[in-house]
């Protein structure tokens, strides 16, 4: 993904989205294997916890912002569509919502289910289990409500490197699941699942992990199932102008989105039959950082500024012209970010024996037409990392602002 840098001149409304979504498909996908801000894992926290104190650990459901965005990564994850069922409208997925709230604020204060429990989470604590809900794009013409729809959530366009099976993409209802604890990311998945009801039905689910807290010596980046450090350099809440770029305004339009973000959702597969088959050295210029602590391969360390204009004693670019790192900065790319939350993934593998592996790409943006959209194009000018990946499923989802005490997540579209 891109490299963080701070050069932002370019004026929002220069780049119209009539120009953006009309440019050519995009081959790459902002993978982030090695590279920046516009692509990158959330940093892991400040300090690392003990295993024996992870259930202990809470993030609350009410808030500015809804949970799940700018926590920690978790362990294993979930990411959940669903569709309204026949006859089902605002007044439904109103009541369908207030239910899922209501489920979410138990289970992240490691409370059991109102009504049902599975007894699944009984013994463990919250586990920083976070839940996250989210608007597809036919969501609003399921409810009468697309004078409310956004602008942003317009369809993402469609990337040359695009094999999507429709039946795993897009969707009415979105919903992330993370925790640091298998047992209680399930048990909440089954909670959703059950609260649906006849109000919605499954479209599709996909089952995600990452490192556990604790399992390195010190607190480190990520790696991706590539090997590669992944999240170097993502946006940080500290960042001046990190809020400006992740999420809406509370002014923003429309008003139901305050404090809300956008979420892009790929599954992309790792070929990593093929990944493998070449040396670390030029795995390592597909990314244009050192496989071994991350540093770019024009010197330093893991955070050390990429030096872009480097040449080896034959007057070679050190980090070659189609590194992914290089091609997907944010100053080559009008200052466009996004903040990267994945989860890896391994289903199996096909009847060829392929694995089925890969990333459950989910980056957040306030807008993605200025984040996703037009780092994806840079992809399609000729990122190295491309042939290497494959996009095999797509969804766009408005995630509305943290629900206040005593709302539901939602309750300012659906009763506004």
């Amino acid at each position: 993904m891109a490299d963080q840098s701070t050069d932002t001149t370019t004026p929002r409304a220069a780049i119209t989205r009539r120009r953006l979504l009309g440019t050519a498909g995009a081959t790459g996908l902002a993978l982030g294997a090695a590279g920046g801000a516009a692509g990158y894992a959330a940093a892991p926290a400040e300090k690392s916890a003990p295993l024996t104190s992870l259930g202990a650990d809470r993030v609350m459901f009410h808030g500015k912002h809804q949970p799940g965005i700018t926590d920690a990564l978790q362990a294993r994850g979930h990411l959940v569509a669903f569709d309204l069922a026949a006859g089902a409208g605002r007044k439904e997925a109103a009541a369908l919502l207030r239910r899922w709230s209501t489920t979410a604020e138990r289970l992240m204060a490691g409370e059991p289910a109102a009504h049902d429990d599975t007894d699944v989470a009984r013994d463990a604590g919250p586990s920083s289990l976070t839940i996250t809900f989210g608007f597809g794009h036919s969501f609003f013409s399921r409810t009468g409500l697309e004078n409310q729809r956004p602008d942003a959530l317009d369809p993402l366009p469609d990337f040359s490197s695009d094999h999507l099976d429709k039946s795993r993409s897009e969707g009415d209802l979105w919903v992330q699941i993370g925790a640091n604890d298998a047992l209680v990311a399930f048990h909440a998945l089954r909670a959703i699942q059950k609260d649906a009801g006849g109000a919605a039905r499954l479209r599709w689910q996909m089952n995600g992990f990452n490192r556990s807290p604790g399992a390195t010596a010190h607190p480190m980046t990520a790696r991706n199932l590539m090997g590669q450090i992944d999240g170097t350099r993502n946006p940080k809440p500290g960042d001046a102008d990190f809020d400006q770029r992740i999420f809406v305004p509370a002014s923003g339009d429309p008003a139901w989105m305050a404090n809300g973000s956008y979420a892009v959702v790929r599954r992309i597969r790792m070929l990593l039959d093929d990944w493998e088959k070449l040396s670390v050295k030029a795995q390592e210029e597909v990314i244009g950082r050192r496989k071994s602590d991350g540093a770019p391969l024009s010197g330093g360390t893991e955070t050390t500024e990429m030096d872009l204009e480097k040449t080896d004693a034959d007057g070679k670019l050190v980090v070659p012209i189609n590194a992914h790192a290089r091609i997907t900065r944010p100053d080559q790319n009008g200052g466009a970010a996004m903040l990267r939350r994945p989860f890896s993934y391994h289903d199996g593998f096909d009847a060829d024996g392929t694995p089925d592996a890969g990333l459950l790409f989910v980056c957040w943006q306030a807008d993605p037409l200025r984040g996703f959209v037009t780092v994806q194009r840079k992809l399609d000018r000729g990122d190295a990392l491309s042939q290497y990946i494959r996009h095999e499923a797509s969804g766009l989802f408005a995630v509305p602002g943290g629900a206040a005490k005593g709302e539901y997540v939602g309750q300012r579209l659906l009763e506004g």
